[in-house]
C-alpha cells in the first residue's frame, strides 16, 4: 500500500477467496444493528462484507463502484485506516450501532476470531481509533438499570460510568411514577448512550423503560438476569477502588440494593475485573437527581440543546453549538454536561454568573484566557487549545500504554500554569476574591504539587530535540547513551549538506521546491512536487521511494545509508533507555490524582470563557438574569429573543414576557401558523435553561424563578416512523408531563390535540389546560390552533390570552411575529395556505366554506349541491383534515415552490383514497 488514506485492494487467489467466503458464512449470527469489520495486515487496512459492505458503499464512499463480489455473490469492500475510523465514528457516535472487529487467528488460514467489540456506551476497545485530542464529543455514558417493587412503589436502581475515561462508578436509587419520568430525566442529565437491562420479556415495567430508551435514542443491551446478582459486589469494589483501611462493606452506597444489582451487572458487562490495570483506580459516587433541573426528551428536542443531523455545518442551530467556543476537549464535554444538568441551587448559579460577569466585562482577561500566554513550548494562540485531555491520557498511563511523548505533553500543560495563574491573578474587578478562591489558589496548589514532576522531566528528558519529534532520555544519564547520542549527532550533521548538494544539482531551492523530511516509514528522504519530479528522470543517482498526493519521495545511496545508520542508532538508544523510561512513566502516573483536578479546573474555566464569548458576540449581547429562589418570584423578560434563531440570517422580532405567580402563570397563545407561536414559547424555555446553567440570556433585562423541570410536548416528530400514532404520542408525552410536573415546573405545549378529531382534540386540550392551571399551578405556555380554548381565561384567573400579531387583506398576509395580549381577532388559515402555495381550486373552496360558516343564511341548507347533507359533512371533514395536515408541515414558509409542491403531493397521497371516494369533493372539483 502506498498511502494509508487510499482505498486498498483486496487481492485473493481463488483458493483463499473460497476459503474466506466459507469462513464468513460460518461466523455466528450477527447481532442486530452491528457492523463487522475485518482487520487486514495487522490493522494496516480493513474489509467489510455482505450487507455491511453495502452499508459502507452507500454511507462512506457514496457509490457502489467500490464493491467487489467474492465468490461471485459476496459483496465486499476495503477501508483504509482513515476510512475505518470514519466508519466507526459514524456507526458508534452518530447512528448508535454496534461494531465488531474480527482478526485472523494465528497460524490458521481463513480462521477469524472476534478481537474487539464496541457499542455507543462502551467504546474503550476502539477509543484509540475514535478519538484524538482535538475531539470534542461528549463522553459516552453506559448505564445499567433494574426495577424492583417496594410495596406499591416502583424502585429504580441504576449504575453508570463514562466508558472512555472510567474513573468513577456512579449509582442512584429512587422511587418513580408510572411513566418513569425520573428515570427519563436521569438519562438526559447523564447523557446516556447505552443502557443495559435484564432480559425479562415478561416485565411490564421493562417494556415501559424500553419505550423511554427508544424515545431518547439510547441503545438497549439485554443481559441475563443472573448478572444482576450482588453476591460478588463487595469483593469487586474492594479490588476496583483504593479504599485504604476502609472496608467495602462500610460504604453507604451498599445499602442501595437495587442500584448495587445494576452495578454488579455493569462491572460484568464492561469486564472490569478482567483487566488488572483497573484495580485501585475507581471511586464510587451517588448521583442525586434533585441537584439538577429535570428535562424530558421532548424538552431536549424542543429547546434544540444538542446538534442534530438536520443542522448540517451550521453549529448555531443548537444551543450547544451556539455556546460552545471551548478550546479543550474536557471543556466541550463539560459544556454538554452542563446543558443537560441545569443547577437548582441559587448560590451555585450566582457563583457561575459572578465568574462569567468578571470574564465578560474584563476584555483583557477574556482575550488573554482565550488566546493564551506565550511560553517556551506554547504558541500564543494555542494555550487552551493545546491543553491535553488528561482524562484520556490518564487512561493510557493506567493501562501502561503511555510513552515519553505523553509525559512531555503533560509537562507542556504544567509549564503553562504560571502564565494562566498570573493572568487570573491580575484581575482586579468586583469579583477578585471569587476568581482568586476559585481559580488562582487552586492553580497555585496544583503547581506546587506538580513541581517535582516538572523537575523530573527537565532533568531526565531531552527537550531540545522535541521539535524533531524525537523524545529521548538525556544522554548525560549514561555513558553508553552519550556515545550513541554523539554518533547520532554526527550523522545528523551530514544530512543538510547532502540535501543542499542535491538541491544545487537539480537547481531547486532547499526548503522551497526541494524538501528534506523524515518519517518512521521511510526514514530521512527528499521530496519534490509531482510537477517537478520530471527533474529526477533518467538520473540513476536518485532512487524514488513512493509517489504521494503531496509529491514524489526519493533518496540517494549516501542519504539512504546514513538514514539507515541513524535509524539503527535510534533503535539502540530506545532499547538502552527503556528502563529509565518505564520509571519516568510510572512516576508520572502517580501524579494523576492532582492532574485530574487540574483537568476539571481548566474545563470549568474553558466553559466560562466560552459563555463569555458567546454572550458578548451575539448580534445583541446577552445580559445577566436575576434569579429568585425556587417557589418565589415572577418571570419578566424584556425584549427576549431566540438565541439560535437570531444567529441565522433573518430579521428578529423581540418580545416581552410577563408571567406573574398566582396571577397569570398559564399563557394561551393563538395566531396563524408560521406566525411565531412555537418560536416564542421555545425561546422562553431556552432562556430559563440558559439562566440555570450559569449563562447570560438573550434579553434586554431578565428576572425569573428557578424551575425544577422543563417539560415539553412539541410535536409527534418521528413517532409515526416508530409505529406510534400522532395521537398516541401526544397522549403518552402529555400524560408523563401531568404526572411529573410540580408547582415549580415550566411546561411548554405546542399544538396539542391535532392527532385526533377536532372535537376530541379540543376537549382534551381544554381538560389538560384546566388541570395544569387549577391542579398543578405551574408556569405554562400553550400554543394552540383551538381559538375556543381562549374562553378558559374567563373561568380561571391565572390564565392569560396572548396572540401573535398578523395583518391581512384580500391580497396578502403580513406576519409581524409580535406577541400581544388578547385573542387573535381573525383566522388566517386561508392566507397562510396561500403563502404556502396551495392549489388555486383548494383556496377557492376554503374561502367558500369559510363564507358559509360565517353566514348561516348561506349555509349547507341553502346549498346548490347535489350531494346529501351527510356527504357534504363527510367531504368537508376530509378537506379540513387535509388543509390542517398540510398547514402543519414544519418549515413550509421557507420552502421553494417546487419543494412545497412535492410536500403537497405527499399529503395528497395520504388522503387520495378518501378524496376520490367523496362525492362532495368530486362535485366541488368539477364545478371549479
Amino acid at each position: 500500500m502506498s498511502d494509508k488514506n487510499e482505498r486498498p485492494e483486496l487481492t485473493l487467489d481463488k483458493s483463499s477467496e473460497q476459503g474466506f467466503c466459507k469462513a464468513f458464512q460460518d461466523l455466528p449470527e450477527k447481532p442486530s444493528s452491528t457492523i463487522r469489520i475485518f482487520s487486514r495486515s495487522n490493522g494496516d487496512w480493513y474489509s467489510v462484507h455482505g450487507e455491511d459492505a453495502l452499508y459502507v458503499a452507500q454511507n462512506i464512499y457514496k457509490t457502489s463502484s467500490v464493491l467487489k463480489y467474492l465468490g461471485g455473490d459476496l459483496p465486499s469492500c476495503t477501508l483504509s485506516q482513515a476510512n475505518a475510523k470514519a466508519l466507526l465514528r459514524d456507526i458508534l457516535l452518530v447512528k448508535l450501532y454496534r461494531a465488531e472487529i474480527w482478526e485472523p487467528e494465528a497460524r490458521k488460514n481463513n480462521s477469524w476470531v472476534l478481537g474487539k467489540r464496541a457499542s455507543p456506551g462502551n467504546l474503550q476497545a476502539v477509543e484509540e481509533m475514535l478519538f484524538r485530542d482535538s475531539d470534542v464529543a461528549a463522553s459516552p455514558v453506559v448505564l445499567a438499570v433494574k426495577v424492583a417493587m417496594k410495596g406499591d412503589q416502583k424502585l429504580v436502581g441504576v449504575a453508570y460510568t463514562d466508558a472512555t475515561t472510567m474513573k468513577t462508578l456512579g449509582v442512584s436509587e429512587f422511587v418513580d411514577n408510572d411513566t418513569f419520568s425520573n428515570f427519563e430525566s436521569l438519562l438526559i442529565q447523564l447523557g446516556v448512550k447505552e443502557c443495559v437491562i435484564p432480559d425479562d420479556t415478561q416485565s411490564y415495567e421493562l417494556k415501559k423503560l424500553n419505550a423511554i430508551l427508544e424515545r431518547c435514542r439510547i441503545v438497549v443491551t439485554e443481559r441475563k438476569k443472573g448478572e444482576f446478582q450482588i453476591r460478588d459486589i463487595e469483593q469487586d469494589l474492594t479490588r476496583l477502588m483504593d479504599l485504604g483501611e476502609v472496608k467495602a462493606s462500610s460504604l453507604p452506597e451498599l445499602e442501595l440494593k437495587v442500584a448495587m444489582s445494576s452495578l454488579a451487572c455493569l462491572i460484568k458487562y464492561l469486564a472490569l475485573m478482567n483487566d488488572e490495570s483497573n484495580f485501585g483506580q475507581y471511586s464510587l459516587t451517588r448521583f442525586d437527581l434533585s441537584h439538577y433541573m429535570k428535562l424530558d426528551a421532548s424538552a431536549v428536542k424542543a429547546l434544540n440543546l444538542m446538534p442534530g443531523p438536520q443542522d448540517g455545518s451550521n453549529k448555531s442551530m443548537s444551543l450547544y453549538g451556539l455556546l460552545n467556543k471551548c478550546k479543550t476537549a474536557p471543556g466541550c464535554r463539560l459544556m454538554a454536561q452542563w446543558l443537560k444538568q441545569p443547577l437548582m441551587n441559587l448560590a451555585d448559579i450566582e457563583t457561575r454568573h459572578n465568574i462569567l460577569e468578571a470574564i465578560f466585562e474584563d476584555t483583557q482577561l477574556r482575550q488573554t484566557l482565550q488566546f493564551g500566554m506565550p511560553t517556551e513550548l506554547y504558541n500564543q494562540d494555542e494555550h487552551l487549545k493545546s491543553f491535553p485531555d488528561l482524562h484520556r491520557l490518564g487512561k493510557k498511563f493506567q493501562r501502561g500504554g503511555a510513552k515519553l511523548e505523553d509525559v512531555v505533553r503533560l509537562y507542556q500543560a504544567i509549564i503553562a500554569l504560571p502564565g494562566l495563574r498570573d493572568t487570573l491573578k491580575a484581575y482586579d474587578g468586583e469579583h477578585r476574591e471569587l476568581i482568586g478562591e476559585f481559580y488562582v489558589e487552586k492553580l497555585e496548589e496544583y503547581m506546587t504539587q506538580t513541581e517535582p514532576f516538572q523537575q523530573l522531566v527537565e532533568t531526565t528528558i531531552d527537550l531540545e530535540n522535541y521539535d524533531d519529534h524525537e523524545v529521548r532520555i538525556r544522554a548525560e544519564f549514561d555513558s553508553g547513551l552519550q556515545d550513541v547520542r554523539d554518533k547520532m549527532d554526527e550523522i545528523r550533521g551530514q544530512f543538510e549538506p547532502i540535501a543542499q548538494k542535491v538541491a544545487d544539482k537539480l537547481n531547486f531551492e532547499l526548503g522551497k521546491k526541494l524538501k528534506f523530511e523524515h518519517d518512521k516509514q521511510y526514514g530521512h528522504y527528499l521530496r519534490v512536487t509531482r510537477n517537478d519530479s520530471s527533474a529526477l528522470r533518467g538520473k540513476s543517482e536518485y532512487k524514488e521511494l513512493v509517489t504521494k498526493k503531496d509529491g514524489v519521495l526519493f533518496t540517494t545511496n549516501k542519504l539512504k545509508d546514513l538514514s539507515d545508520q541513524y535509524a539503527e542508532l535510534s533503535e539502540r538508544y530506545q532499547r538502552m533507555q527503556q528502563g529509565v523510561t518505564k520509571d519516568i512513566v510510572d512516576t508520572t502516573a502517580s501524579y494523576f490524582p492532582v492532574l485530574e483536578l487540574l483537568n476539571a479546573l481548566v474545563a470549568h474555566l474553558d466553559v466560562m470563557v466560552s459563555f463569555a464569548h458567546a454572550s458578548l458576540h451575539a448580534p445583541t449581547p446577552f445580559v445577566r438574569p436575576k434569579l429568585f429562589a425556587k417557589g418565589k418570584g415572577d418571570m419578566k423578560l424584556e425584549a427576549s429573543r431566540h438565541p439560535c434563531l437570531e444567529m441565522q440570517d433573518v430579521a428578529i422580532i423581540d418580545n416581552d414576557v410577563e408571567m406573574l405567580r398566582d396571577k397569570s402563570v398559564f399563557h394561551i397563545i393563538t395566531g396563524p401558523n408560521m406566525g411565531g407561536k412555537s418560536t416564542y414559547i421555545r425561546q422562553i424555555g431556552m432562556i430559563a435553561l440558559m439562566a440555570q446553567i450559569g449563562c447570560f440570556v438573550p434579553c434586554r433585562k431578565a428576572s425569573l424563578p428557578i424551575f425544577d423541570s422543563i417539560l415539553a410536548r412539541v410535536g409527534a416528530g418521528d413517532s409515526q416512523l416508530r409505529g406510534v400514532s400522532t395521537f398516541m404520542a401526544e397522549m403518552l408525552e402529555t400524560g408523563s408531563i401531568l404526572k411529573a410536573a410540580t408547582k415549580d415546573s415550566l411546561i411548554i405545549i405546542d399544538e396539542l390535540g391535532r392527532g385526533t378529531s377536532t372535537y376530541d382534540g379540543f376537549g382534551l386540550a381544554w381538560a389538560i389546560s384546566e388541570h395544569i392551571a387549577t391542579k398543578i399551578g405551574c408556569f405554562a405556555l400553550f400554543a394552540t390552533h383551538f381559538h375556543e380554548l381562549t374562553a378558559l381565561a374567563e373561568q380561571i384567573d391565572s390564565v392569560k390570552n396572548l396572540h401573535v400579531e398578523a395583518r391581512a387583506d384580500e391580497r396578502a398576509i403580513t406576519l409581524l411575529y409580535k406577541v400581544k395580549e388578547g385573542v387573535s381577532d381573525q383566522s388566517f388559515g386561508i392566507h397562510v395556505a396561500e403563502l404556502a402555495k396551495f392549489p388555486e381550486p383548494v383556496i377557492k373552496l376554503a374561502k367558500r366554506k369559510a363564507a358559509e360558516l360565517e353566514d348561516p343564511g348561506e349555509g349547507i341548507d341553502q346549498r346548490p349541491w347535489k350531494s346529501s347533507k351527510e356527504e357534504i359533512e363527510e367531504g368537508s371533514t376530509v378537506i379540513e383534515e387535509f388543509l390542517l395536515d398540510f398547514a402543519g408541515v414544519q418549515g413550509l414558509a421557507e420552502m421553494s415552490d417546487e419543494k412545497a409542491a412535492e410536500v403537497l403531493d405527499g399529503v395528497m397521497e395520504k388522503y387520495r383514497g378518501r378524496i376520490e371516494s367523496s362525492r362532495f369533493v368530486d362535485e366541488i372539483m368539477n364545478e371549479m
